[in-house]
């Protein structure tokens, strides 16, 4: 185990699972899409929170009495990145761990199983067994150093001694506070930029080489 390293913290979408964006995964199933919700959300017309909504109310437009154990149920199918079964028992048992995502949170809770110790990630609330359409909003998309920074003080580490792995520039405030900022399976050139080691094939088990 290296002694450079404390804390690991990864994104999901890209990263851990073999998926642009949990979100549209759901929408690929229901048949709808985002477009236009996106454009508001990149145009600062809407916050996170609505843009959350505003997905949610896709999803009940073809099911008004979804719940959340259907969409859980829809992103089991969700696949996991290559490697990852090699990598992430490894770094579970010899750091500590956490996900930092702007995606679905159940779909975290999933794929982390036994191996993280935090997931900050954005939920879906349900009431009386049916989704309310409101989201529970814990890591802003634009804004992931917020939590980053949160994640520092509950475990009280240094950032020196933090890992952060992201594969786009939402990611890039993350990895511009870790000592080691890893760009995996990079989306765009903002995150190569603000990356000390760039890992261009979808294969976790090559972060073993520097971690």
């Amino acid at each position: 185990m290296s002694s450079d390293h404390d804390l690991i913290v990864f994104d999901m979408d890209g990263v851990l699972v073999d998926t642009h964006s949990s979100w549209k995964w759901v929408h690929d199933r229901f048949g709808v899409d985002n477009e236009r919700s996106l454009k508001a959300y990149l145009n600062d017309e809407i916050n996170d929170l609505e843009f959350i909504r505003r997905d949610i109310a896709l999803w009940r437009s073809i099911d008004p009495e979804i719940s959340k154990e259907d969409i859980v149920e829809l992103l089991k199918d969700a696949p996991k990145m290559k490697g990852f079964d090699e990598c992430i028992p490894y770094i579970g048992d010899n750091f500590i761990t956490a996900i930092i995502s702007g995606g679905l949170k159940p779909l975290a809770e999933h794929v982390a199983g036994e191996h993280f110790d935090e997931i900050m990630a954005n939920d879906i609330e349900q009431r009386e067994g049916r989704l309310t359409g409101e989201g529970i909003l814990e890591v802003k998309l634009r804004d992931k150093g917020e939590a980053f920074d949160k994640l520092l003080d509950l475990f009280e580490v240094d950032q020196e001694r933090c890992v952060a792995i992201g594969n786009s520039r939402v990611d890039v405030p993350m990895i511009e506070r870790a000592g080691l900022g890893i760009a995996f399976n990079p989306a765009d050139e903002e995150v190569k930029k603000s990356a000390d080691i760039i890992i261009e094939k979808k294969d976790l088990s090559l972060l073993l080489d520097y971690i």
